[in-house]
């Protein structure tokens, strides 16, 4: 069913977004990655495969310029757009307020993780939409599908993710009313709650805190593979009947 639709994918150089990338491709799928223009995306790409099955868009998604750049490129190499796919975000680990230094967290770092995780994911869907309306309805009167990334953080958040929990829970909230949205239009939208997976992240972690980390799955007793998450948005893309959903994906996880 991925075979011949056209994919855009943020946060696709690395992690999560790379997994699903590669994923599309493998399965007949081309792609837009979208990633900033410092990060690996092109390398990623040329990777990946060659021009005719995926290409970099450098982007930041709180650009309105840089996204609508992106869509041009999809247009232009590849004359559609079937499904949205946001992995890009970014975190942090603060208190609301360090009582020993006597210091609040910062207002700067609470807004920069919700102008990307939450105002830069809806600026890619809202301008996105735009495009996947252009196709032509399938039998069903589909014409394509978002998928957003949130996080268990928005359901469990831990010590020091206000603002991460804050960010991810703003996605999972509006993943119902943007499927009303655009229900009319043939296209649904669906979220991804990830538990502990294997990202670069976690990878600069001492090997003693990621044992931890992966003890505390109940089952598998792992970290996730960003592998599985890819798996994920290609079902999500394939089964008709999921629209407006948050399905978390962390092994039973519940974080303390």
């Amino acid at each position: 069913m991925l075979k011949g639709t056209v994919s855009l994918v943020t946060g696709g150089a690395s992690g999560l977004g790379k997994a699903t990338v590669q994923r599309l491709i493998q399965q007949g799928g081309r792609v837009v990655l979208c990633d900033l223009p410092g990060s690996k995306g092109n390398e990623v790409a040329k990777e990946l495969g060659g021009e005719d099955k995926v290409v970099f868009a450098p982007i930041d998604v709180t650009s309105e310029n840089d996204v609508k750049s992106a869509l041009d490129i999809t247009k232009q190499k590849f004359g559609k757009l079937d499904n949205c796919i946001n992995c890009a975000g970014i975190g942090t680990a603060f208190k609301v307020y360090n009582f020993n230094k006597k210091q609040a967290h910062t207002l700067e770092d609470y807004a920069k993780v919700i102008n990307v995780n939450t105002i830069g994911m809806f600026n890619v869907i809202r301008l996105s939409v735009g495009l996947i309306g252009e196709n032509e309805p399938n039998t069903e009167g589909q014409r394509g599908v978002v998928v957003n990334t949130a996080s268990i953080a928005a359901y469990d958040g831990q010590i020091g993710q206000a603002a991460y929990a804050a960010s991810k829970g703003a996605v999972v909230a509006m993943t119902l009313p943007l499927a009303r949205d655009l229900a009319p239009q043939g296209i649904r939208v669906v979220t991804i709650a990830p538990g502990l997976f294997w990202t670069p992240l976690l990878e600069k972690l001492p090997e003693k805190a990621i044992n931890f980390l992966s003890k505390s799955v109940p089952f598998p007793h792992r970290l996730g593979k960003p592998e599985e998450f890819a798996q994920m948005v290609q079902s999500i893309i394939e089964n008709p009947m999921l629209n407006g959903e948050v399905i978390r994906l962390d092994g039973a996880l519940r974080m303390q």
